[in-house]
């Protein structure tokens, strides 16, 4: 990689999912405000089916940018992340998708791209945690920023109708979550930090490095993006008024009193189902798992804001 030249203006790369953006609106104001703000024109890299932001991000580091910026939704960010993760890159985001839920959690403006883009190029560095996970004996790391999950929130994630996803913006999830709460539970081990394992029938295990998810739910209160731990959530809904239990458990204020919904921290989870889950991703489908491993790596992401 080669590093800008000093004398030279900063140089951000653009990993864009020309999906969500609004056409060459949105690159013509890009480059606009790059001009405005002292900044050479943007390297502009478009995601694929084939390749949503990995192979872009790293093209990006090769160019030697000063900023790679995710603009796109939360799978954009966190491919882009997966190659920035653990370089002295920073990451900055234009929130164009559906959830947005790094960006929520710290405070992107979520409703103007430009603005968005504007704090980037004017903001400072901010150090967060990444999280990689690999499942089934597989070397292969996967990363998320916001949550993972193995279960019910998966099996949500694979069956959003993507009509009303456009249309409802987030209530589209509620209408899967509605439709997905029939089904059986999966005995589960899990365990965290190697110590005692936790056995349950479970509908969901969730592992998340933010606090909050969809519709600005805090599911995670105490979780921090920046505190070198991940919070634990095991769903197991017991007998017909089990998810009632569930409620109570995530929204009550004695947390650890309901078996329903159970909440530990920890720096590395095992998870381990007697049959195949559906698993997900910052909210993309992966596929479905039987074994999961899921780790901190600290402070391993810089983020400009």
């Amino acid at each position: 990689m080669t590093a800008q030249n000093a004398s030279s203006p900063p140089r951000a790369a653009v990993v864009v999912n020309p999906a969500k953006a609004v056409g060459a609106d949105l690159r013509a104001s890009l480059v606009r405000l790059c001009d405005t703000q002292g900044w050479a024109e943007p390297l502009w890299l478009e995601t694929t089916v084939e390749d949503p932001g990995v192979g872009q991000a790293r093209e990006a580091l090769e160019a030697g940018v000063d900023v790679v910026i995710a603009a796109g939704g939360d799978g954009t960010v966190r491919c882009v992340a997966e190659a920035l993760a653990g370089t002295d890159t920073p990451m900055g985001m234009v929130p164009l998708g559906t959830g947005n839920l790094l960006a929520r959690n710290m405070g992107v403006d979520i409703s103007d791209p430009v603005s968005a883009a504007y704090d980037v190029l004017n903001g400072t560095d901010r150090t967060i945690d990444v999280a990689r996970s690999t499942f089934d004996g597989s070397d292969d790391e996967n990363v998320f920023l916001v949550m993972a999950g193995v279960g019910y929130d998966a099996a949500i994630m694979a069956d959003t109708v993507d009509a009303l996803k456009d249309r409802m913006g987030w209530l589209a999830y509620v209408e899967a979550g509605i439709r997905k709460l029939p089904g059986k539970p999966v005995r589960a081990t899990v365990k965290v930090d190697g110590k005692h394992p936790v056995k349950r029938r479970i509908r969901s295990v969730m592992a998340g490095n933010c606090g909050r998810i969809m519709g600005g739910i805090e599911i995670f209160p105490e979780a921090k993006v920046d505190d070198g731990i991940l919070d634990l959530l095991i769903l197991a809904p017991r007998g017909h008024f089990g998810w009632l239990g569930v409620a109570a458990g995530i929204f009550g204020r004695k947390k650890n009193q309901k078996e329903s919904a159970e909440y530990f921290q920890g720096k590395k989870i095992e998870v381990t189902l007697e049959q195949e889950e559906e698993f997900q991703l910052d909210g993309d489908h992966v596929g479905t798992v039987k074994r999961l491993s899921i780790w901190v790596d600290p402070g391993a992401l810089k983020i400009r804001m």
